[in-house]
């Protein structure tokens, strides 16, 4: 089934993680499917805190991934398609398991309510869940052969997240959730009633804008360490000028911090992906 299962597996994506589906759009044929099926992968896992009614129901799903990943695992692991592509392009080339057991390891943290405690927490969980597929999307390209994209797959990744979860924030706060560093929050006085209940403030603000400007810093460094990369690897990183363009339009709306964004219509983001592509070949 593994034909089908790759192409159930963009369908997965699409469907789970839109932005991600349409920055393969420009990737070589050759690697396309490997990549989104490394990427319908991790959008099952992040998906599963919004399918069950519990943490424990959580710990079920994510060992699943782990077993299918780690061992012989369960007889139907094959009939699951995305986990079909998976193993296969795990297969074909090359790539370590571990660094997608630890994906799963770090997904954990999204099935509790605890507040993301600091800038250095968030960085690993972002490098962890973000930066790692980009890395992997390198290698893909790189036909498995070990790549050093770290600077640019570690702060695109990182900042990737930031803009995420900054476009989120509102709606996670609605769940009792805090994504983003609770450090900086707290640094600028807030707190976390503050959040849940819906209620702006000057040092909320700030903190936001702080975090913004964070994301900024990475989103500079990834665009100079992508410059420096071979061109061939550069599809691999299509996602930068949708994040640039997401993080210019939360700073640029007037609506507040708990409101969900407008997304862009595909067109526009397939027009900025294409554009992006071209200037690097």
């Amino acid at each position: 089934m593994t034909d089908g299962s790759f192409v159930q597996a963009a369908n997965t994506l699409r469907e789970l993680d839109r932005d991600r589906y349409l920055s393969t759009l420009v990737l070589p044929a050759g690697g396309r499917d490997g990549v989104t099926a490394i990427l319908a992968f991790s959008a099952e896992v992040a998906a599963i805190r919004q399918r069950i009614s519990g943490p424990a129901a959580g710990e079920i799903r994510l060992q699943w991934w782990n077993d299918a990943l780690s061992g012989p695992g369960h007889g139907d692991i094959r009939q699951n398609p995305v986990a079909d592509a998976l193993l296969v392009t795990l297969a074909r080339y090359g790539l370590p398991a571990g660094t997608l057991l630890r994906l799963i390891g770090a997904r954990r943290f999204d099935l509790y309510d605890d507040p993301m405690p600091d800038l250095q927490s968030f960085e690993g969980y972002a490098g962890e869940t973000a930066s790692t597929l980009l890395q992997l999307a390198a290698m893909i390209l790189n036909d498995g052969a070990p790549v050093e994209p770290g600077d640019a797959a570690g702060h695109l990744g990182v900042a990737q997240a930031m803009v995420g979860h900054l476009r989120a924030f509102g709606h996670l706060a609605s769940q009792g959730r805090i994504m983003l560093p609770w450090s900086i929050f707290a640094a600028n006085g807030v707190q976390e009633g503050e959040i849940f209940s819906g209620t702006d403030s000057e040092g909320l603000q700030a903190a936001l804008g702080q975090i913004a400007e964070l994301a900024q810093e990475h989103l500079d460094k990834a665009r100079i360490a992508i410059g420096g990369l071979p061109k061939s690897l550069r599809p691999a990183f299509a996602i930068y000028p949708v994040v640039e363009a997401q993080l210019r339009r939360w700073e640029q709306s007037s609506a507040g911090p708990f409101a969900i964004p407008a997304e862009e219509p595909d067109w526009r983001k397939i027009g900025r992906i294409s554009w992006w592509a071209l200037r690097g070949r």
